[in-house]
């Protein structure tokens, strides 16, 4: 029989788990204007980072309908050249990015799934092409440590990413924790250099 692990990780599993389920339930009570507005906002803080102006490669999230919205980051920087790289699922879920082709481009191929390009599957340590690296957070607080969605692309495809690479998380304003609430942690967890929310930019210790 398999031995059960400590209990202190079953502890930050469950506490994950709470905080998962908080999050995405207090996202549904967005309306659609609320969203946009959130997504112009993103857009227009990031794409003012010098980190951003400086960059030839990007790596995005493909947004789905209740998380920080994507698709106006996606479009200026296309707009401006810049090579923009998506999580792109291969076969037998072999993890991995595609190019974005366009808005028109992307389909989910099954409900839930986020959108993704059409473009061929690039793998996963092709991250490393990314001067700036944007994940998708549930949460995130001042150590840099973000709540995922648990699946753990990001966790997984950070480590690939160039040490010079900044990464960041995206999130709603009342997502961002203070010092004397810490998002759960695990060893696994792959760090954030800092934080943009519709409301502005937070960076972090590096």
């Amino acid at each position: 029989m398999a031995s059960l692990p400590p209990a202190n990780v079953v502890d930050v599993e469950e506490a994950k788990v709470a905080l998962r389920a908080r999050s995405r339930e207090s996202r549904l009570g967005r309306s659609e204007r609320l969203l946009t507005e959130a997504a112009d906002a993103l857009a227009l803080h990031t794409l003012s980072l010098p980190e951003i102006v400086a960059a030839d490669c990007v790596s995005i999230y493909a947004s789905r309908s209740t998380e920080p919205g994507t698709l106006p980051l996606m479009i200026a920087l296309a707009e401006r050249g810049v090579r923009v790289l998506i999580p792109l699922l291969g076969n037998g879920l072999q993890r991995g990015w595609g190019e974005f082709l366009g808005a028109d481009d992307l389909t989910a191929r099954a409900p839930g799934r986020p959108p993704e390009p059409s473009s061929p599957f690039l793998p996963q340590e092709s991250i490393a092409d990314a001067d700036v690296v944007i994940a998708p957070a549930l949460a995130v607080d001042p150590t840099g440590t973000r709540l995922g969605q648990g699946g753990g692309w990001y966790d997984r495809c950070v480590p690939d990413a160039r040490d010079d690479a900044l990464v960041l998380a995206f999130c709603f304003p009342e997502e961002v924790h203070g010092d004397d609430d810490p998002v759960p942690r695990e060893d696994h967890d792959a760090p954030v250099h800092g934080v943009v929310t519709p409301d502005g930019v937070t960076f972090f210790e590096r």
